[in-house]
């Protein structure tokens, strides 16, 4: 591969391997074709940063036979070969973007490089094809809310990675209207991306994660995952991910210990509560606000130490508000089937707009520090 298209224009590796790149590129454009240039020139080590979605960033150095292996594993698994045809449009700022280009250079794909905006297949002509690319959650649910062309360049692909975010309930229920093999992963940037996936629609459709061919996965004493790889450089990394291992090295996840609330001496799993209360908004008012983007966290609180909390984006529901008993209520209500009272949240708060990662994750704990700040100036 001595070729990329990047926005439209296409570069070839003799056009910026003397180091000059055109001045006049985005700053996403130059990133593209730096990163490009120093893998194909031979570079051994890549830094790459987290997105911060569980804590502060950080500086993760990668081999490049780390990603190669990583490469390699996912292209297997799909059954990509080269010469295939990949599009790219998630940032190449991340390890998921930098490891699309990985895939594409080390199997000799067609790569089509794209700006990370929300609907990326919108402005394509409708007879491009694909074999593989990798979307976050938000992606593909606007491109399944767009035109016709744009479902039809996804059916014809051999597979579609999808992560950076949860899939939520209403997003899954879209992707079976989709022929082509779409696969939620598990990973991080210390395993070069994933090293599990999760089949999420046809006949293959499961709820547990498989892991690639050599990774050995265990669980300590907390129920949280252990791995082991190649892709970990042999040594044991430890996760904060509780899971549910079976004897065939599947798991199903079951959210994070940093995410687990204290609330009275019981602890809550925050993931557990959003599940729920995903069900009851695909119900409530109709389902109105389905697709209102939410989080459940901790607040502090005198008697519980903790409190749970719902926090949702936009206005507040039509004829309630932020602080209205009857909403909170209803959702205590309508609730209690699926959860403990401990579990219920006991309040909702409503917010313009909730804080992002870099990444574009929600930023959970500087959104409840900014709700607490609010509550004690109004107290």
């Amino acid at each position: 591969m001595d070729s990329l298209m990047l926005n439209g224009k296409t570069y070839r590796w003799r056009d910026w391997a003397d180091g000059q790149i055109d001045a006049a590129l985005s700053d996403y454009e130059r990133r593209v074709l730096l990163f490009a240039q120093a893998w194909l020139s031979g570079q051994e080590t890549f830094t790459v940063h987290t997105s911060g979605s569980t804590g502060q960033p950080k500086a993760i150095p990668l081999t490049r036979a780390q990603m190669v292996t990583s490469a390699n594993l996912t292209c297997r698994a799909l059954g990509i070969e080269p010469g295939d045809r990949a599009f790219v449009c998630v940032s190449v700022e991340f390890i998921a973007g930098m490891m699309m280009l990985v895939r594409g250079f080390e199997m000799g794909l067609h790569m089509t490089i794209v700006d990370p905006v929300g609907r990326p297949l919108a402005a394509l002509p409708a007879d491009s094809r694909f074999e593989l690319t990798a979307m976050v959650p938000l992606q593909l649910h606007e491109t399944l809310q767009g035109g016709g062309h744009e479902r039809a360049i996804l059916n014809a692909m051999k597979g579609i990675l999808i992560g950076g975010a949860p899939v939520s309930m209403t997003l899954a229920q879209q992707l079976q209207q989709i022929e082509a093999p779409m696969y939620h992963t598990y990973g991080m940037t210390e395993t070069v991306s994933h090293i599990a996936l999760k089949r999420l629609n046809g006949p293959g459709r499961s709820d547990r994660f498989i892991p690639f061919s050599g990774v050995e996965l265990s669980l300590d004493e907390r129920g949280c995952l252990r791995i082991v790889s190649a892709l970990t450089r042999g040594e044991t990394l430890q996760t904060n991910d509780l899971a549910e291992l079976d004897a065939d090295g599947s798991f199903r996840w079951l959210g994070r210990l940093d995410n687990v609330i204290n609330s009275g001496g019981v602890k809550v799993q925050t993931e557990k509560v959003e599940t729920a209360l995903e069900a009851w908004l695909l119900t409530y008012q109709g389902g109105t606000h389905a697709n209102r983007r939410f989080f459940v966290g901790p607040l502090p609180h005198e008697r519980l130490g903790q409190a749970v909390v719902a926090v949702i984006e936009g206005r507040p529901f039509a004829d309630q508000n932020a602080a209205s008993p009857g909403l909170e209520e209803t959702m205590r209500q309508q609730l209690q089937p699926m959860l403990t009272p401990y579990e219920v949240p006991r309040h909702v708060y409503f917010v313009d707009q909730l804080l992002e990662t870099p990444t574009g994750k929600i930023d959970r704990r500087s959104t409840l520090r900014r709700i607490a700040s609010q509550l004690s100036l109004s107290g």
